[in-house]
Formats: structure tokens, sequence, C-alpha cells
């Protein structure tokens, strides 16, 4: 008993028991305590990583579906002069003497075709792989680009055999010309054809799940945001202005010069 007794009083405190412990607790306690903060600071910086990305996604789609709602509006109207025009063409066939009336639908047509969608969306789309990277949806991807070749193919085989024909073969120059043109091949082909893109939107907007009145609301944002960054009626009356002042000093100057 003396010597446990001696022993005990001369154990060091920190290799008591008590101490150890306590000692291992607060080791513990501090590594948990690192990993939380680790944890919490890289798991923070990923969620806000993961939201940048998504609405720069949501971003990239919306404007990429903006495009196609006016494209599709173009080529819509397009399509409805070639309907027009081939029942107009009918409407000839059958009563010649309406020529002058009925050729007004013609004339829609000959004016619509020359419009073409503009291609901004389609070259960044196309041409930056971190467009496509960002978007991140193989299907939706495709379908893109299905649309835009459905576009180049309607621009060709509708807009310019159009403008070709109108070119050569004056249609509107006489019941001859007019009955020769064969406006029902355009129209039906026309017809399908934005059909098919009309899916293809439908398809894009469900995969990604945008709405219509998600669209309308960004189309407005957008408008809205344009409207402040650039008034073109206050760009359009600078320029007059600047334009007037020139002209006087122009004038001056002549004077001066003796050049009137």
């Amino acid at each position: 008993n003396l010597i446990l007794m001696n022993v005990k009083l001369h154990t060091p405190k920190s290799m008591k028991a008590g101490s150890g412990i306590s000692s291992f607790k607060q080791l513990l306690l501090s590594f948990v305590a690192t990993t939380i903060s680790i944890a919490l600071t890289f798991g923070t910086a990923a969620f806000l990583e993961h939201r940048k990305k998504e609405a720069d996604k949501r971003e990239m789609v919306m404007m990429i579906l903006i495009d196609f709602d006016k494209s599709i509006a173009q080529l819509e109207a397009l399509d409805s002069s070639a309907v027009a025009a081939f029942e107009a063409q009918l409407s000839i066939i059958e009563h010649p003497e309406t020529f002058e009336q009925s050729k007004i639908e013609l004339i829609s047509l000959e004016a619509d075709c020359k419009s073409e969608p503009s291609k901004t969306v389609e070259s960044i789309f196309s041409s930056n792989i971190e467009t496509i990277n960002t978007v991140g949806n193989v299907l939706f991807t495709e379908n893109v680009a299905q649309f835009y070749l459905n576009r180049k193919n309607y621009t060709e085989l509708i807009c310019d055999t159009l403008r070709n024909r109108f070119s050569v073969d004056v249609p509107l120059a006489n019941v001859k010309n007019l009955l020769d043109f064969d406006y029902a091949f355009n129209a039906a082909i026309s017809h399908g054809m934005v059909a098919d893109m009309r899916h293809l939107i439908a398809q894009c907007q469900e995969m990604m799940d945008i709405r219509d009145e998600d669209l309308e609301n960004y189309r407005r944002k957008r408008q809205e945001m344009e409207k402040k960054t650039f008034d073109k009626e206050a760009v359009d009356a600078e320029i007059l202005d600047n334009a007037v002042e020139l002209e006087k000093k122009l004038q001056n100057a002549k004077k001066k010069l003796n050049l009137e």
C-alpha cells in the first residue's frame, strides 16, 4: 500500500486518467469544429457555385428560346402569306377578272420572303463550346441544333426559291405568269416545316421546365432593360441636333470663304 501511495503521489498531472480524457475530448472537439468549419466553407462555396451555374443555364436557355420565338414568328408570317397566296391563286383560277384585287396577297408574300431571322444567337450557340457545356442537356442541345438546321433549310427551300422566282418569272405581271407559279408546293412545304419547328420548341420548353409565362416575363424584363440602356429616340434626336449644328457651321464657313 505504501508503494502504491508513493506512485500516485509522484505521478505527473498529465499522466492522470482524468486529465488525459479531458485533453482527448478537447482535441476531438477541436477536430470536429475544424471539420465542420471546412465543410461549411466548401459546402457554401459549392452551393453558391451550383446556384450560379443554374442561373447561367436558365439565362442561356431563355435566350435561345426567345430567339426561337422571334424566328418562328417571322416564319409563321411567311407561312401565312404562302397559304394566302395559294388561296388567292385558286380564286384567280376561278375568277380571272379578280386578278388586280386578289394579288395583294401575292405582294405580301413577296415582301415577307425578303426578311430573314437574325443569326446572332445561333452563332453564339454553335461557335462557343462553353454555351453547350453551360446548358448541360444533350437532348436540348440536339433539338437546338436541329431547329437552326430546319430554319436554314426553310430559308433555302422557301425564301430563296420564292425570291428567285419573283425576280425571274414576275408572277404579278399578268394572269398567265401567276398561274405558272407553283404556290401550292411552297405552301405545303412551308406549313410542314413550320409545324416541325413548333414541335421542337415545345419539346425544348418541356425538357427544360420553361413555361410560356416564364418566357413572357423574361422578354418583358429584357425589353425594359434595353429601354433603360438605349433610348433610340433620344439618340436619334441627338444625332439630328448635331447634324443641324454642323450644317450651320458649314454655311458660316462657306460665307467666310466666299464659297457661296
